[in-house]
């Protein structure tokens, strides 16, 4: 190729020669800008979802291809976000793939200076049998008058931002059982 035919296929020139005066036409596009594919565009499932940041609950479309996601963007059918994300929210697919998440539990025992790994089943038992003991020690079945209480104060619940109504409503099930009285959430949807 020579020099005249090299600076021929320069898009600028292309768009003159063919009369695309704003630069929107083929002539403003190259081999390599052809061959680009969205990221979405071999996903095989699209999956709604929340995303996990704020209270504002942002609508997510969560883009998956064997089994990994791959692409993550604002949902625009979202009444509260329409097609919008925050930089946060944007960037939440590290959430799920960053290297540097924990797969597994960590627990430090009081007083030591590092980490140990368990399994789920004895993470859960751990906290079941705080809980428990927690609600025994802090019982609290009436008052100095009396007066019939059946609470306690020794733990409570803050339920987070991107739990819906239905979760809220089953944790406070729960909670209430326990005989717990500072139960929160920040539901919005």
């Amino acid at each position: 190729m020579g020099i005249g035919e090299s600076i021929g296929a320069w898009p600028l020139l292309r768009q003159l020669r063919d009369g695309d005066r704003l630069g929107l036409g083929k002539a403003s596009r190259s081999g390599r800008s052809e061959a680009l594919r969205p990221r979405t565009e071999r996903a095989r499932k699209v999956a709604r979802s929340v995303c996990p940041y704020c209270a504002v609950g942002c609508g997510q479309r969560v883009y998956v291809e064997g089994g990994e996601v791959t692409q993550i963007e604002g949902d625009p059918d979202s009444p509260i976000s329409r097609g919008r994300l925050c930089p946060k929210g944007a960037a939440s697919r590290q959430l799920v793939q960053s290297p540097t998440r924990e797969y597994r539990v960590k627990y430090r025992r009081p007083y030591s200076d590092r980490w140990e790994e368990l399994d789920l089943d004895t993470a859960m038992d751990m906290i079941a049998d705080r809980v428990i003991k927690t609600r025994n020690e802090t019982w609290e079945e009436e008052d100095g008058e009396g007066r019939k209480l059946r609470r306690t104060l020794g733990f409570a619940h803050l339920g987070g931002a991107t739990l819906d109504n239905e979760e809220n409503y089953l944790i406070k099930k729960l909670f209430t059982a326990l005989g717990a009285i500072q139960i929160e959430n920040q539901a919005r949807i």
